[in-house]
């Protein structure tokens, strides 16, 4: 296989710069490179291999035996690291892709490295552009100059490694001890080989610049000032000397940041002995390199502010340990060096989250007990006194352990105990790649191995360690196991997935007679990661087995058991398990059973517990089968189901439930069967007994009944009649189940009786069933037919010859049916009645379908017959749709009504059309009466008068076939209606004032002229006219009251034709009118102040008591009453309103009238003035308010004055105050006023101009307080806060109470509890802001003091928002790395440079927040969504980012919870990686007849055809041989692969035709199946052995095998030959087909498409096809032939089969 392809070493020196300065390669050199000369010879030796642009960088190393780690600060872009060349790729070497491991090189070798020719001119032509490029993208981080580099390059040198061409895989070989010379050369290239391995491990996780991978990686532009020759490295004499050591390199875990003067501090060789003693240095949070070694620190006190460190070194100090509980604030703490010190016990270093390597070599530990170390990947504890593993930390991702020149090596096989310690992550130990003899040693442990050395156990032989270790558990469970009892066993199945998994705790008694309750166990299962460092508990996982999940597998399963006796409950005991292997898919049945009774007719079931072995349960197939008991099983038809109902059938044989499991996806398990016991029969029994026939005379009734329990036997059957006297039934048949009825069975019962008797001659009990009165012989009718035209409306007959009754009193029944033949009455529709009458009209129902008469023959006495059906022979017709009558009926007179008639015949009718017509002659066509359509009745209106009238019909079938039309038209023109009046009436009420109207109803053509006659009837019935009154309204008067009124009309046509005089009901009494008011108007003037009466007139009898109510009418229209007097007085209540009066006249026998509403216009308000002004006494802020009395009107905003005057005022004075101005100011013009300051000693004076709201003045008003202006307490209001800056504050209020004095003024603190503590110091009215107030609120109090030192009550401010610090913001965010698929992308954030953001950054930065964003669009407008899974400053591309674009979204947390706005960075467009395939493995469970898988991860865009191919590889050859047609993803293990590991070569494809290196993984050697190995074993033991085995004879070469051409042979094998052999017969003798022995050519050959055949070759000429029944007995067969010609194998299947011959 090619080798891994080198790439460069960077160191960093190159810059010039300390080498503390430089990137984050992590290289650490503990030791010195050998001398000049020795690579001087190498150069030579490689003279013709070019390395044109390389340069090599050289850095002195201490030639001490103390290890000191040199760190380097990597601050090179990730895009400057190189990449693979092309001509590496396309000889298929690949990169070392661990992310960090160890390394060394031999002792005297060199790093030189090699490069082709032909790679020279690529690197040249690339060398200037990629400079160029590297330089525009790099971040300005530094600003050394060229020359300043030449000259420290000159000083310290430098050493970078070109990449090379591929070393062929020779060169990888173990390492050569310093006294041998003569392989040098051959050790210079391992040493270059493995430089470079280092070097492609160092850079792998930064993606490549360029596709065509150029050579040269660059971190700073110097490619003018690079030699173009190799520089050989120079040596220090300290290298030189004869005591130098071997050089060993250990690769460190990047620290992913770049270095700043602000995060690292250098102090080394200060002679420090105390930290919080150094002067000058500022410990801040944001120092993430210190350098601190060669020092005097004995103590961490003051390292717990250091929260952002990641390498701290501290070696070579004084320090001795423990105290090392002040590093638990350094979470972010990545690398830490303790080496050199006098430390003896790491137990108290605390956890450390984020920590990955540990250097505490040189020390004086005696064990590495220490805290759970979570990330930690290289412990390096060289050169301590370490001499046990007792204590041993969980260590989870520890991948290099160096304990060099401990006692501890005393320990045999220490490097498998740290693999069974450490876990599946180790990958090197002591500076050395783990030994396979080792590895495979460590797998030979018992599982809880590692529990028990950390506990104290010595380790031993593995053939010992499950004996010893159990035996070291019983000594620390000996107070947990109960009295009286010893564990024999405690251990846990190999788990796998979907499969059952078993633990053993085995208790026995220590005296078998010994007494007590019994013991019971008690199980909890637990999973946990391989390291056994933490287990959880399964929810509901308490039974002795326990089936794994599939994300269970590679994880460990732990049992607790717990011994229960009685109620004493003792501590619990555990086993572990070995990994959860993945299971093979192959579902299997765990156990089978059958439930229920197996007596026939009973219900059974089958019940089934399947492993699925880690696939998804599909649909199983179940069946039942029946075996006799000298047959074979049988499958039983439809029985497919868990439940199954025994039959008949099954009696006397045994039934077999089979279930063969079935997963989601096909694959099927082995069938599994169960055999019952033999089913009973059940007692002979019959149901459902009945007779079947008519009772009737001469027909044959039949017994029948349904058998139950066995086979039936010889049932017996008897018939008994009826005695009609006796009413008992005597036996008249026996022996048969059908009987003739005869005459003497008329009027008589039968009874049938059912005796079930089985096979075996057992009775069971009778069941009888009793029959029908046998009647006598009915009428009957033969030759029914019907007679008749089939048509609508036609009549037919139906006849028939009737004997036992006469045709008179037979009975005929019509139906109609759509069937031509009769199916039975319940699907005929009848159309009559049963009645004598055989004729029949055809209605029009019975169209379209067929006629059937039932023919009902009956006799005189009334008996019927079996009725006899006849059908039409075809159905009935239709005829079209016409009519056979039309005809009108009615007076032609106006105001009749006019009937039309018709008959329709033809089907059913449908919307016949109807229409009418006017005609004004006999030949006129008509006009169409609109109105009248679709009616067949039409009420003669006056405009038809004069004219003719027809009526036309159009016959319209249901389906719409339309008729002849016929009309009929009327026989006289319409003559019009005698005048009449219909009605006449009065209306209106018969009251004094009222008029009375006439409303009537005339008929009779055009109303002429009609005459009115009103009339006065007195009470006694005298009628007089009304003179004057012959209209058609009357209006009633005085004179009408007490008399009644009524009219008369004659009514007249307009052609002069009187009609008869019509007199209406009389209307009366008239009664007398209500009181009534006919004039109201009001009285007075309408101004505010006056009074206002009301003027009105009376009608309607004697005026008496006259309601008053008064109201003012507001503007939205709503009223308020006032009074209801006569008369009101107006107020200003009133002025701007409306007044209404509402007036009731009554009459003096207190009848009321209708009431009458008058409104007047807005009611004026009167003349301003002032009635009233008081000044009431004041005080100091106390607010002023005269008392004040108003009139006229609204009152408006009056005029107010307010006078200061040192005297008081009085009489003249007071009134002329206005023109006063000695010692008079004024101080106001409001209605209100508070005194000021000024105001204190003087008095107070108002001058007050009334005004209406309309302006108009009134006369002024003028009044003075009583008493002086007196101060007020000194007091002070709006106390609050007022931000002037970020850092300063001003507190304000406002005083009041006098001359203010000298008031206090104080600052208080307030806490987020609640709590309030005063700020010393701060007494003025600003204030500056401290740390301290950080996350607090401030408070200002002001405590007012008059002049004359009166104090008033403090006043607080409110609080003021919380005092936070500048915000921290991110200037920019960089993104580092390729957007290539598989690739890491990086982002760091840039602090802006300002002093403020410097110390908000330094002190209270909380966290930076990562979130990654994704979009599909890549246009200008891309829409991101969120990667809810990605919350770190990396990101690792994934499949799923293919064609996406990425953003990242950061923001920054302060200790205050505040976030900064976020700042965004974005990549181009995600291209796939290079396909590859990971973690490849073959899962199967190692025997041959399992079923194997192949299992990867693919990475490089969306996969293809990948390819895939299966080899044989024997154990210790390295020859594979393939496997012809096995290309799958799984394989199916056979005979042949017994011995054999098998492979799978594994070659990525991309699907766009991309192919990736392949890829190969293998299993152990595949092992026997553990019951076919017994069966094998057994028979190589007996050494000679038959097999009974079919041969085909006459098989052609490509035919199926067939039941039909197989002959039964028998198979002799023995030590020394083998024989087929064909059995004798009753003519024959056994006959010898095929001898042989097992000399070659011999050979056995299998089938992989026929598991059931095996062809044995002894020569050419010699061979035989062989046929077995199962695959086991096949497999048994070859095994053991191949066992017994084990001598002419090459390797002896005995051996691996462990039988010693």
């Amino acid at each position: 296989m090619a080798c891994e392809d080198p790439v460069s070493i960077h160191t960093g020196a190159e810059a010039g710069e300390s080498c503390d300065e430089l990137g984050n390669i992590g290289m650490h050199y503990e030791a010195s490179i050998n001398n000049e000369k020795e690579e001087n010879k190498v150069q030579e030796e490689n003279d013709g291999i070019s390395t044109a642009g390389s340069r090599i960088a050289k850095r002195k190393m201490e030639a001490s035996a103390d290890t000191e780690p040199k760190i380097v600060e990597h601050r090179i872009s990730n895009l400057t690291n190189p990449t693979i060349s092309s001509a590496s790729r396309t000889s298929g070497a690949k990169p070392v892709t661990r992310r960090s491991s160890t390394g060394g090189l031999p002792e005297k070798q060199s790093i030189v490295m090699k490069r082709n020719n032909n790679v020279d001119t690529a690197a040249q032509r690339t060398s200037t552009s990629s400079t160029e490029t590297l330089r525009k993208s790099l971040p300005e981080l530094r600003t050394s100059s060229v020359s300043s580099i030449n000259t420290r390059t000159a000083t310290r040198g430098s050493m970078v490694a070109q990449n090379s061409s591929p070393v062929s895989a020779n060169a990888r070989t173990p390492r050569t001890p310093s006294s041998s010379n003569s392989n040098k050369q051959d050790s210079l290239k391992k040493a270059s080989m493995r430089s470079s391995m280092l070097s492609n491990s160092t850079n792998m996780s930064s993606p490549s610049l360029e596709s065509t991978g150029s050579s040269s990686s660059l971190r700073r532009p110097f490619s003018r000032s690079s030699s173009h020759s190799i520089h050989s490295p120079t040596l220090s004499s300290q290298a030189r000397s004869s005591n130098s050591r071997d050089t060993r390199l250990i690769m460190l875990p990047q620290v992913e940041i770049k270095a700043s003067d602000g995060v690292r501090l250098d102090l080394r060789g200060q002679k420090i002995q105390n930290l919080k003693s150094v002067g000058g240095v500022n410990w801040s949070e944001n120092l993430e390199f210190i350098y601190l070694r060669d020092n005097l620190l004995s103590s961490l006190e003051g390292v717990e502010v250091l929260k952002s460190v990641k390498v701290l070194d501290l070696s070579f100090n004084n320090f001795k340990g423990p105290g090392f509980e002040p590093l638990e604030n350094c979470k972010a703490l990545q690398q830490l060096y303790l080496a050199g010190n006098q430390i003896t016990s790491l137990k108290s270093l605390p956890e450390l989250p984020n920590m990955e390597f540990l250097s505490v070599a040189q020390n004086k530990l005696k064990s590495l007990s220490m805290a759970f170390q979570p990330r930690l990947q290289v412990l390096a504890a060289s050169k301590n006194k370490i001499s046990t593993l007792k204590g041993f930390p969980y260590l989870p991702a520890l991948e290099h352990l160096r304990v060099e020149e401990n006692p501890i090596l005393k320990m045999s096989h220490l490097e498998a105990a740290s693999i069974l310690l450490v876990g599946p992550t180790l990958k090197k130990f002591n500076d050395r790649d783990l030994s396979r003899d080792e590895v495979a040693l460590s797998k030979r442990y018992p599982p809880h191995t590692a529990l028990c050395i950390r506990d104290g156990w010595d380790l031993c032989r593995p053939e010992q360690a499950a004996d010893s270790t159990f035996m070291f558990l019983l000594k620390q469970w000996k107070e947990q196991v109960p009295p009286g009892y010893l564990l024999k066993k405690a251990f846990v199945d190999h788990p796998f997935e979907g499969d059952a998994c078993r633990c053993h705790f085995v208790f026995a008694r220590e005296l078998a007679e010994d007494g007590g309750s019994d013991l019971e166990l008690k199980y909890q299962w637990f999973i946990g990661d391989r390291s056994l460092s933490k287990f959880i508990k399964i929810d509901d996982a308490f039974e002795e087995k326990y089936v794994p999940k599939h994300d269970e597998i590679g994880k460990v399963l732990k049992v607790e058991c717990t011994p229960v006796q009685g109620d004493i409950v003792y501590a619990s005991i555990y086993a572990i398990s070995l990994p959860v292997s993945a299971g093979t898919g192959i579902p299997k049945v765990l156990k089978i059973d059958v439930r229920g009774e197996l007596v026939e007719g009973c219900t059974i079931k089958g019940y089934v517990d399947v492993a699925w072995c880690g696939a998804m349960p599909g649909k199983s197939v179940s069946s039942w089968l029946r075996r006799e008991w000298n047959g074979s099983p049988v499958v039983i038809a439809g029985a497919e189901e868990e439940e199954y109902q025994i039959s008949s059938g099954d009696v006397d044989s045994c039934l077999v439930y089979m279930h063969n499991p079935v997963t989601k996806v096909g694959t099927k398990g082995e069938p599994q069967y169960m055999i019952t016991d033999v089913v009973k029969a059940a007692p002979p029994s019959v149901s459902n007994v009945q007779i079947i026939g008519d009772a009737v005379e001469g027909s044959i009734l039949r017994g029948s009944g349904e058998y139950f329990g066995g086979k039936e036997g010889l049932s017996t059957y008897e018939w008994l009649r009826e005695e009609i006297d006796t009413g008992e039934y005597t036996l008249v048949q026996k022996g048969t189940n059908e009987y003739t009825l005869t005459k003497e069975d008329v009027a008589r019962r039968l009874v049938f009786v059912y005796i079930p008797v089985n096979v075996e001659g057992k009775e069971g009990r009778s069941v009888s069933v009793v029959s029908q009165v046998v009647k006598k012989a009915p009428p009957k009718v033969t030759c029914v037919k019907i007679i008749g035209e089939l048509k609508e409306g036609s009549k037919v007959t139906a006849t028939g010859i009737v004997t036992g009754g006469t045709e008179a009193c037979s009975r005929v029944q019509w139906f109609k049916t759509s069937s031509s033949t009769f199916e039975g009455e319940n699907l005929a529709e009848a159309l009559s009645t049963s009645k004598p009458a055989k004729a029949f009209r055809i209605p029009l129902g019975a169209v379209g379908k067929y006629i059937v008469a039932k023919f009902t023959p009956m006799n005189p006495d009334g008996e019927s017959g079996q009725p006899v059906y006849a059908i039409s022979e075809a159905a009935i017709e239709m005829l079209p749709p016409s009519l056979n009558f039309l005809s009108l009926s009615g007076d032609y007179v106006e105001g009749e009504v006019l009937t039309a008639s018709y008959g329709y015949i033809g089907g059913h009718e449908g919307m016949s059309i109807y229409n009418w017509h006017f005609h004004e002659g006999e030949n006129d066509s008509g006009t169409l009466i609109p109105e009248a359509s679709g009616h067949l009745q039409y009420q003669i209106p006056k405009v038809a008068i004069g004219r003719f009238i027809s009526f036309a019909c159009t016959p319209v079938r249901s389906d719409g076939i339309v008729g002849e039309q016929r009309t009929c038209f009327g026989q006289e023109r319409v003559r019009p209606g005698s005048p009449r009046l219909l009605s006449l009436e009065v209306t209106g009420k018969a009251v004094e004032g009222t008029t009375l109207s006439v409303e009537k109803k005339y008929w009779g053509g055009e109303e002429g002229e009609s005459i009115y006659h009103w009339f006065r009837t007195r009470s006694d019935g005298t009628r007089d006219a009304i003179t004057g009154a012959k209209t058609s309204s009357y209006v009633l008067s005085i004179d009408d009251v007490g008399f009644f009124v009524a009219v008369s009309c004659e009514p007249i046509r307009m052609d002069g034709f009187r009609g008869p005089v019509v007199i209406s009901e009389q209307e009366g009494p008239v009664v007398p009118g209500p009181p009534t008011c006919s004039s109201l108007e009001f009285s007075g003037s309408l101004v505010e102040g006056e009074c206002v009466t009301v003027i009105s007139s009376y009608s309607g009898g004697v005026k008496g008591d006259c309601l008053f109510e008064w109201f003012k009418v507001k503007g939205d229209g709503r009223r308020e009453k006032i009074c209801t007097e006569e008369h009101v007085d107006l107020t200003f209540g009133e002025v701007g309103y409306c007044l209404e009066l509402v007036y009731t006249p009554v009459r003096a026998d207190g009848v009321k009238g209708r009431q009458n509403t008058i409104r007047s216009s807005p009611v004026a308000p009167g003349d301003p003035q002032g009635l009233e002004l008081v000044v009431p006494d004041g005080c100091e802020g106390q607010e002023v308010v005269p008392e004040t009395k108003y009139f006229g009107g609204k009152e408006g905003i009056g005029k107010y004055i307010w006078f200061r005057s040192k005297d008081k005022l009085q009489g003249s004075a007071l009134l002329e105050l206005s023109n006063t101005w000695e010692n008079v100011e004024i101080c106001g013009q409001t209605l209100t006023y508070t005194p000021s300051l000024e105001d204190v000693g003087s008095y107070l004076a108002l001058y007050w101009i009334p005004i209406r709201s309309d302006g108009k003045c009134g006369k002024p008003l003028v009044s003075i307080c009583e008493s002086p202006v007196l101060p007020a307490l000194p007091s002070v209001s709006n106390v609050s806060l007022k931000k002037l800056s970020v850092s300063t504050y001003c507190g304000e209020g406002c005083y009041l109470g006098g001359h203010e004095g000298e008031s206090l003024f104080t600052w208080y603190r307030v806490y987020n509890d609640g709590s309030t503590f005063l700020i010393e110091g701060a007494h003025s009215q600003m204030y500056e802001v401290c740390e301290q107030d950080y996350n607090c609120r401030l408070l200002f109090g002001y405590t007012p003091v008059r002049s004359d030192s009166v104090v008033g009550e403090i006043q607080l401010s409110e609080r003021s928002e919380v005092i936070f610090p500048e915000l921290p913001r991110i200037e920019k965010l960089s993104l580092k790395g390729k957007a290539i698929e598989g690739e890491v992308l990086t982002v760091s954030e840039v602090i802006p440079s300002n002093e403020n953001q410097q110390l908000v950054w330094d002190k209270y930065k909380k966290q930076v927040n990562y979130r990654w964003f994704f979009s599909h669009e890549t246009g200008a407008e891309k829409l991101f969504e969120v990667c809810s899974s990605q919350r770190s400053f990396s990101y690792k591309v994934r499949f799923e980012d293919i064609g996406c674009i990425l953003r990242c979204e950061c923001t920054v947390t302060d200790v205050f919870g505040r976030s900064s706005e976020p700042a965004f960075a974005e990549t181009a467009v995600i291209l796939p990686g290079i396909p590859k395939i990971d973690k490849l493995e073959i899962e199967g469970r190692g025997f041959h007849t399992n079923l194997y898988a192949v299992r990867g991860i693919y990475t490089g865009g969306k996969e293809g055809k990948s390819r895939i191919q299966w080899l044989r590889s024997m154990l210790g050859s390295p020859d594979l041989i393939s496997i012809s047609g096995e290309t799958g993803r799984m394989y199916e293990g056979n005979v042949d692969d017994v011995g054999y590991r098998l492979v799978v070569v594994y070659t990525p494809v991309r699907d766009d035709g991309t192919e990736g290196e392949p890829v190969s993984a293998s299993t152990d050697p595949i092992a026997v199946e553990p019951d076919v190995l017994l069966e094998v074993k057994q028979k190589l033991e007996a050494g000679s052995v038959k097999f009974e085995v079919l041969c085909d004879k006459d098989r052609p070469p490509k035919s199926v095998l067939g039941m039909g051409n197989l002959e039964r042979r028998i198979l002799e094998v023995n030590r020394k030959r083998i024989k087929v052999v064909k059995p004798g017969s009753k003519t024959s003798f056994p006959t010898t087909e095929i001898r042989g022995t097992y000399a070659p050519p011999f050979h056995v050959e299998l089938f992989r498409n026929d598991q059931h055949r095996l062809r044995i070759v002894v020569d050419s000429e010699n061979e035989a096809d062989l046929m077995v029944q199962t695959r086991h007995l096949r497999d048994v067969i070859v095994l053991v032939i191949r066992g017994l010609a084990q001598r002419f194998n090459s390797t002896s299947l005995n051996t691996l089969l462990k039988i010693e011959m």
